[in-house]
């Protein structure tokens, strides 16, 4: 478990003026890890997102390299040293203010890219009130499968289909069979959705056999970022048995350029529990720290900006609010542990997706698809556009951030992505 130090100080001000406007999403608590490049053609560059800026870590002399993997397999005494030498160089008063502002980029004058080169992709199912929400849909009288509340449910997807926030996608097409219809067709999805996830970064992974056990599983995590699985429901209803999703999810997940570090998130942690009368984990899934301080509180949203609201100037609508230690039944240390136990092996940039994250009440849902009741009872924004499933030029922005009394607020910056038009037979 992260201890807080002096890095997480909510006094601490930062030279680089626009760390310390309020709201900021990363003031000089945060130092968030990603990767950008000046020009299309030029390698990714290490950097860490201060204000509006972004630091180049080689060209201040704090790497002596441009691998972003050798970052994420650094121990954790060795993380926690890079952090605090970010922090004071970046912290007003440093003597490092004049060689370092040299090294500084804004962050709208770059291209930033996916935050690591993911390996693998893990999807899991940790939104308890989203598994209820969308099992009443199908099973009224018994949303919850029975596996549900004893094991972390997940499936493996795609790397290849993961997309840095601002590109856009195309909408999938696959097979789909109306219930009334005899044979399924060919055809773009009609009932695009997103999800509203986050995204557990891996740092160093483990031999091939051996199991990560609960009290380590937290020095195998880099940190969290932003993370959108977004989905095409018709198709899914269609392929999703006996082996679960497939063309319905691996079209396209956006992944937002920042990573926020697990020891940037320890002003955050909560107790992790569990109702009254709901059984505990297995010992494996079980130690002492995540039971008192396992859960983060992240405040999470999602933002709609339809095509007409692009054209009058309107910025977009919030759709939805939820919070990570509300809506998650899974701690991220439980689910390295289970990933790992039968022996399987992560790699540095191994990606998790939490599932959905919805909170308790409908309102809080972190899907169309729980939003609009399964498409029956669309959602209407201010604008009075209608909304049950996405429509071309929708664009989805998930944005997620950290506060509490005595601790400065810290963000995790933006996730967006547009739908484009299915492409033509």
């Amino acid at each position: 478990m992260n201890l807080l130090n002096e890095t997480h100080d909510p006094a601490l001000r930062s030279w680089v003026t626009s760390a310390n406007a309020p709201g900021c999403d990363f003031p000089v608590q945060n130092l968030p890890f990603g990767r950008f490049r000046t020009a299309p053609a030029e390698p990714w560059r290490i950097g860490v997102a201060i204000g509006d800026e972004v630091l180049d870590l080689r060209a201040a002399g704090l790497l002596d390299h441009a691998a972003m993997a050798q970052v994420l397999t650094l121990p954790q005494a060795e993380r926690s040293a890079l952090r605090l030498a970010l922090s004071r160089g970046l912290r007003a008063g440093s003597r490092l203010q004049a060689p370092w502002s040299t090294c500084l980029h804004a962050q709208t004058r770059v291209e930033l890219g996916l935050p690591c080169d993911v390996g693998d992709y893990t999807d899991f199912y940790v939104g308890i009130h989203h598994a209820t929400a969308v099992g009443k849909l199908f099973r009224p009288d018994n949303p919850l499968l029975p596996n549900y509340k004893w094991v972390p449910i997940g499936y493996h997807g795609r790397s290849s289909t993961l997309i840095p926030s601002g590109t856009p996608f195309v909408r999938p097409r696959s097979q789909v069979k109306a219930v009334d219809a005899e044979v399924p067709t060919l055809q773009p999805s009609a009932r695009l959705d997103f999800e509203l996830e986050l995204g557990i970064v891996v740092g160093p992974g483990n031999a091939a056999g051996e199991p990560v056990a609960m009290a380590q599983a937290e020095d195998h995590v880099f940190g969290l970022t932003l993370f959108n699985d977004w989905s095409a429901r018709d198709v899914q209803a269609w392929e999703y048995q006996p082996l679960g999703p497939f063309l319905s999810k691996n079209f396209a997940s956006t992944v937002s350029p920042w990573i926020v570090t697990m020891e940037a998130l320890a002003p955050y942690r909560q107790a992790f529990t569990r109702p009254e009368g709901d059984p505990q984990p297995l010992p494996y899934l079980h130690s002492e720290d995540n039971a008192q301080a396992g859960a983060f509180g992240i405040e999470l949203e999602v933002w709609l900006q339809t095509a007409a609201m692009r054209a009058s100037g309107h910025a977009g609508e919030c759709i939805s609010r939820s919070n990570f230690a509300e809506a998650a039944y899974w701690t991220v240390a439980q689910l390295v542990a289970h990933h790992t136990v039968n022996g399987c092996t992560l790699r540095p940039g191994d990606l998790f997706g939490s599932g959905t994250l919805s909170g308790p009440r409908p309102e809080q849902a972190g899907s169309l698809l729980e939003l609009t009741q399964g498409g029956k009872a669309p959602i209407r924004m201010a604008n009075g556009e209608t909304r049950t499933f996405l429509e071309d030029g929708d664009e989805v922005t998930l944005k997620g951030v950290c506060r509490r009394p005595g601790a400065a607020s810290i963000g995790f910056g933006s996730c967006s992505g547009k739908v484009l038009p299915a492409l033509s037979s």
